[in-house]
């Protein structure tokens, strides 16, 4: 039985070596899927699907397997706890009739012949004793041995099943209701999300890697706790909703399938690679004469504008990867220079602000530019408003 375990841990290990240098290959092939025409992501949508029917099929395998091994392990237990039953009975046997035995030799005369017949049915019953001793020993350590490779079998199709489910993703280790995991996520490299933004060169790396720590409800996945190394993204109200995951997927054939555990790490991996995307965009506007701010919890980018106005930008969900527009959500004088702006007049700015362009919009900078000048343009007209008045 320790063998077979072996031997599945082993071709496990490189079958999953083999699907996940597939999947690269596949990912390497088609890595700038943005700018895939509709018959190369038809061709890239097929070898995903042929890799995922592969994964399919393995995942089968093994749980067939396991399923063997399990069944094995039961009948096993079952057949050695009868004989050591068996032994047990055996064994108080023998030691009565040892004693019974040796009970009647203080009533009995035995001549020489029956002293040595005595004696060598006395050997007899202690080498029976000895024998039988030593059986016991022997199954109760491979009953130990089934028991501690149930334990195996259990912690294997847990590890099995967490990182067939999710990509990207490598177990350190699992012990306990605790999973600690190492999340790679790959950055989208979109040509026409740079010209969006008129972004040149990049110098972030395109890969992020994150440690997880999470505690899980005991005898599930569902999730209990979370921290995450480096703390760079937030991830509370993703918690919040994967712990509520049973009632937003109340459908039972659903949660066969799939885990909070699952859709967490799908979810957090969608929420790195906006993070990043928007520190990138941010820091690539920070090169240019304002300023910028990049408050993730808030989703919020503040522009502090040179001429003492900071402007407060919402983010729309998806931005900057869907083609969704920021909104102006307020604008305050922050200098001395601007206090002579009224906030009435920064109201009527940023109500004609966000009537702009959706295209624009989508541009943070443009974005910013464009407040600048209506800024400018209006606070001409009222001063030259105030100096006809005055003549």
């Amino acid at each position: 039985m320790g063998d077979a375990m072996e031997t599945l841990q082993s071709s496990d290990t490189v079958d999953l070596d083999t699907i996940r240098s597939k999947i690269n290959q596949v990912l390497s092939e088609f890595s700038d899927i943005g700018s895939l025409a509709s018959e190369d992501l038809d061709a890239y949508l097929g070898k995903v699907k042929e890799e995922l029917n592969s994964v399919e099929s393995e995942n089968v395998r093994i749980s067939n397997e396991i399923e063997d091994l399990t069944r094995s392990y039961i009948k096993d237990s079952s057949q050695l706890e009868i004989e050591l039953e068996g032994l047990n009975c055996s064994l108080d046997c023998i030691a009565s009739l040892g004693t019974e035995k040796g009970k009647a030799d203080g009533y009995v005369d035995c001549s020489s012949d029956g002293e040595v017949a005595l004696l060598n049915a006395k050997a007899d019953y202690k080498f029976k004793m000895l024998e039988l001793s030593h059986q016991i020993e022997e199954h109760e350590i491979t009953l130990s041995s089934l028991q501690n490779l149930d334990g195996i079998l259990k912690r294997f199709e847990a590890i099995e099943k967490i990182e067939d489910a999710l990509t990207g993703l490598k177990v350190i280790e699992y012990e306990g209701n605790c999973i600690r995991l190492s999340l790679k996520t790959c950055i989208p490299n979109s040509e026409s999300l740079l010209f969006q933004h008129k972004i040149e060169d990049i110098a972030e790396s395109l890969e992020q890697n994150h440690e997880l720590i999470i505690e899980v409800v005991e005898g599930t996945l569902d999730l209990k706790s979370v921290e995450i190394f480096p703390n760079d993204v937030c991830i509370g109200e993703l918690i919040d909703a994967a712990k509520s995951f049973r009632q937003l997927f109340p459908d039972t054939s659903m949660l066969e399938t799939r885990s909070s555990l699952e859709w967490f790490i799908r979810r957090v991996q969608d929420r790195i690679v906006l993070c990043t995307l928007r520190r990138l965009l941010v820091n690539f506007a920070n090169k240019s004469r304002h300023s910028f701010e990049y408050l993730d919890r808030a989703e919020i980018i503040v522009a502090h504008m040179v001429g003492g106005v900071d402007a407060s930008f919402k983010m729309a969900q998806g931005w900057p990867v869907s083609n969704h527009a920021l909104k102006l959500i307020s604008l305050k004088r922050s200098s001395q220079y601007s206090k002579e702006i009224s906030l009435s007049f920064l109201g009527k700015v940023e109500e004609v602000a966000n009537s702009l362009d959706a295209h624009m919009r989508q541009n943070i900078l443009s974005f910013v530019d464009a407040i600048e000048e209506m800024l400018m343009q209006r606070m001409n007209t009222e001063l030259q408003s105030d100096i006809s008045s005055e003549n």
